[in-house]
């Protein structure tokens, strides 16, 4: 078996919040899906679509109809290879845009664990904290204990909330429980 080691960055973010993974090359969008939520943080909580060139692969509905087509049944190696970077967006109200790109393919080592996180920066921003604006203001809030909204923010994000916090141990611990 192969794998395909991926870097996801969140587009708009300065400092940027990104990943690296590493999943077997044959893994279907529906669970990549589920992967790229695990790893960056977020609950799952909103609409998604992975667009590949000109495609766009999701979770098609019938309210909605439009040229999505089913996640479920499509593997990675057979719409992305080794240096395609394609785009992975979640919640399109607030539009967090990923650049997901595939930068290396090599040999599964048969004593890990697939899919892996092997490293990353930063924390993933709040569920529905406005995008990368909203988030921008956060932080700006947060850092500034002077700031007309500092108490509000910091009680909406939670007091453990640390923008800079990141730990690929805990998200290995999560992407295990996948399985």
């Amino acid at each position: 078996m192969n794998i395909f080691q991926i870097h996801i960055t969140l587009r708009h973010l300065d400092p940027p919040v990104w990943r690296r993974i590493e999943v077997p090359i044959d893994i279907k969008l529906g669970r990549l899906h589920r992967v790229v939520q695990t790893a960056m943080g977020w609950t799952d909580s909103h609409l998604h679509a992975f667009r590949i060139g000109d495609l766009s692969y999701g979770i098609p509905d019938a309210e909605f109809p439009d040229e999505t087509r089913n996640e479920r049944n499509v593997r990675l190696n057979r719409v992305a290879t080794n240096g395609d970077t394609f785009i992975y967006e979640y919640d399109f109200g607030d539009g967090w845009v990923h650049d997901i790109t595939i930068e290396l393919e090599q040999a599964a080592d048969a004593t890990i664990h697939y899919p892996r996180c092997i490293e990353g920066a930063r924390a993933c921003p709040p569920e529905d904290c406005g995008g990368p604006p909203g988030y921008t203001d956060l932080i700006e809030a947060l850092r500034d204990s002077a700031h007309p909204r500092h108490d509000q923010m910091r009680a909406w994000a939670g007091s453990d909330f640390d923008p800079e916090s990141f730990d690929p141990a805990n998200v290995n611990q999560r992407l295990w429980r996948l399985r």
